[in-house]
Parts: structure tokens; C-alpha cells; sequence
């Protein structure tokens, strides 16, 4: 591994430090950003995320992509986590939380609007940040590429049916857009791109692309590091306004994400699924749409409702999450032979 990719829980951290104080000391230059959005999509996130997964994209094999119907078992675990269970723990968790644990300190109202936030983020499984999670296991691109479209086919399904039966509502307005424009922007679009330097470089040599792939490994982990600071940035007065809210927030969340991890990682082994499709297997259940539940929540219950806030607490707890967990299955990484 490399300088960045060897301190990137550093280099986040100080992201995040960097966000906070930068919204704080110029907050008119994130209320721009902020509004460089078309259908809930922040463009400048869009770029950050696209400079990502570009990477990414370059390393699919077209050829083994074919192949991923001989070997189903992780595309079954990856639907299965994120469609039959993920849904129903976090809203299970909601409800635990501020319905019961938390009863005494919040009110009823807010109550309900958190575990509305905490369920839209349980019903959108993560789309973009899983090729980078997927790169930093060595995951197999080509796999990790059949795992994210047949799991946003399945979202543009399921995605309103579920959330519509959790949140006890039966005209739940899905922003088609945001969802389109998302995997247009995050799946399409970079994997037309790598596709098409992928045919140039190997024309060249097969030296051509390894190289050119190694160049750009810098530029993927800076494009999140960017994309944290200016997450961080956008939500740095929610973040000294509500301290306290957030924590009660964040700590379902992450009982989440490490509890979907574990099942997730415990069917890989039943499964005895090789290293290179568990990892992003069990990765793309624990992380999730952001993108795609903020829109929802602001749509449905408004820009400053409680479940627009639990929404985006996800997004501030997410990367640091991942990045342990990216660890610990890097950890139990197969020795080489």
C-alpha cells in the first residue's frame, strides 16, 4: 500500500476537522456549493465521488463479468442482506432507540421524524462509495460492478415499496430523478469512461494500463478525502448546533452498520465466498445511499425536519465506520501464495 492508502484514517480525520472548521470560517462558500445541486444531487459531491471510482472502473474485466453468473452465491448474499434484512433491523433499531431508550430525553414528535430518517437511510443501499471501499479490500471489480447494478435494478423497485410499509405511508414520493441521475452519474457514466481507457491503454500494453491504474490510486483516496471535507463543510453548524442529537442519532447507526457488517460476514463464510467478492459483499449492505434518503426525507417531511437530520447523520458516520471496517477485513486478508 501506498503513503495515502496506508493513513487514510489519518488523512480522513483531518478531512473532517478541515470540514468543520472551513463551514465555520467561510460558511458563504458551502451555501454556493450547496446550491450546485439538479434533483437533490450535489454536482461538486458528483465530481468528488466520480474522481473515486474512476479508478475503479478502470480495472473491470468485461470478460469476467460474464462469468459472475457461474458464481451467484455473493450476488445472493448482497441481495438478500441489503433487501431481506437491512430494512427491518434499522427501523427495529429506530424504534428501540427513540421509541423506548431514549423515550425520557425525546419528544414523541421527533421521536418519530429520527426513526423516519433512520429507515429511508435502512431502505437505500450504497451505490457510489462501494467501489472505493471495494478497491481498498481488493475486492474483484468486475464482481464488485454485477453487485451494485443488479442491487440498484432492485432499488428501483423495492426501494418505495419498503419504505412506504416502514414509515406506515401509501404515497411515498420516490425523487425518480435523484436515483437516475445517481447511477447515471456514479455507475454509467465512469464505467463508460474506464471501459473506454481500459480498450486504449491495453492496446498499448498490458504494462500501460497497470501503470496508469497505479498513478491514479492517489487521486481516487484524494477525491475522498475531498468529498468528506466538504460533506463536513455543508453540516458544520448542524454539527455544534445539535451535538447532542446527533450522538443519540449516531449510535444506532453505527450499532447498524457494524451488526449488518457481521451478517453479512458470517454468510460469506457459510458461503465460503473467496476474499474478493465477501468484502464488498458485506460492505455494500453496511454503507448506504445518502444521496438518495436525504432527497426522500426532505421531500417528504422537509429541509429542516428531524428525519432530513437522521439522514444526514448517516452520511457523517459512515466514512469513519467503513474505514474500520475496511481494516478489519483487510486484517483477515487470505496470505499470499
Amino acid at each position: 500500500m501506498g503513503l495515502f492508502e496506508r493513513y487514510l484514517s489519518l488523512w480522513v480525520g483531518l478531512g473532517m476537522l478541515a470540514g468543520v472548521g472551513l463551514g465555520l470560517a467561510v460558511p458563504g462558500l458551502f451555501v454556493q456549493v450547496a446550491a450546485l445541486e439538479f434533483a437533490h444531487v450535489n454536482l461538486v459531491v458528483a465530481v468528488f465521488i466520480w474522481v473515486m471510482i474512476y479508478p475503479m472502473m478502470l480495472q473491470v474485466d468485461w470478460g469476467a463479468v460474464r462469468q459472475v453468473g457461474r458464481r451467484p452465491r455473493g450476488l445472493a448474499l448482497t441481495l438478500g442482506v441489503n433487501w431481506a434484512v437491512k430494512p427491518f433491523t434499522m427501523a427495529g433499531l429506530g424504534l428501540l432507540f427513540f421509541g423506548v431508550l431514549y423515550a425520557p430525553w425525546v419528544a414523541p414528535a421527533d421521536a418519530q421524524q429520527y426513526i423516519a430518517g433512520m429507515i429511508l437511510l435502512g431502505v437505500a443501499p450504497c451505490t457510489a462509495m462501494v467501489f472505493v471501499w471495494s478497491q481498498l479490500v481488493d475486492g474483484d471489480p468486475s464482481y464488485t460492478l454485477v453487485q451494485v447494478s443488479v442491487n440498484d435494478l432492485v432499488m428501483v423497485v423495492a426501494f418505495a415499496p419498503i419504505a412506504a410499509f416502514l414509515l406506515g405511508v401509501t404515497d411515498l414520493a420516490v425523487p425518480w430523478s435523484t436515483l437516475l441521475l445517481s447511477t447515471l452519474l456514479y455507475v454509467v457514466l465512469p464505467l463508460l469512461a474506464g471501459a473506454l481507457t481500459r480498450r486504449w491503454l491495453l492496446s498499448r500494453s498490458p504494462q500501460a494500463l497497470a501503470r496508469f491504474v497505479a498513478r491514479l490510486k492517489p487521486a481516487s483516496v484524494a477525491g475522498l478525502v475531498a468529498t468528506v471535507v466538504l460533506l463536513f463543510g455543508l453540516q458544520a453548524g448542524t454539527l455544534l448546533a445539535q451535538p447532542l442529537v446527533i450522538a443519540l442519532i449516531a449510535l444506532p447507526l453505527v450499532l447498524q452498520s457494524y451488526g449488518i457488517f457481521a451478517v453479512g460476514w458470517i454468510g460469506a463464510r457459510l458461503l465460503r465466498l473467496p476474499h474478493a467478492v465477501a468484502g464488498p459483499a458485506c460492505l455494500i449492505g453496511t454503507s448506504n445511499f445518502f444521496e438518495l434518503a436525504v432527497a426522500v426525507a426532505i421531500s417528504l417531511f422537509g429541509l429542516n425536519s428531524g428525519a432530513a437530520l437522521a439522514t444526514v447523520v448517516g452520511v457523517l458516520v459512515e466514512v469513519p465506520v467503513m474505514l474500520s471496517l475496511v481494516r478489519w477485513v483487510n486484517a483477515r486478508r487470505p496470505a499470499a501464495t
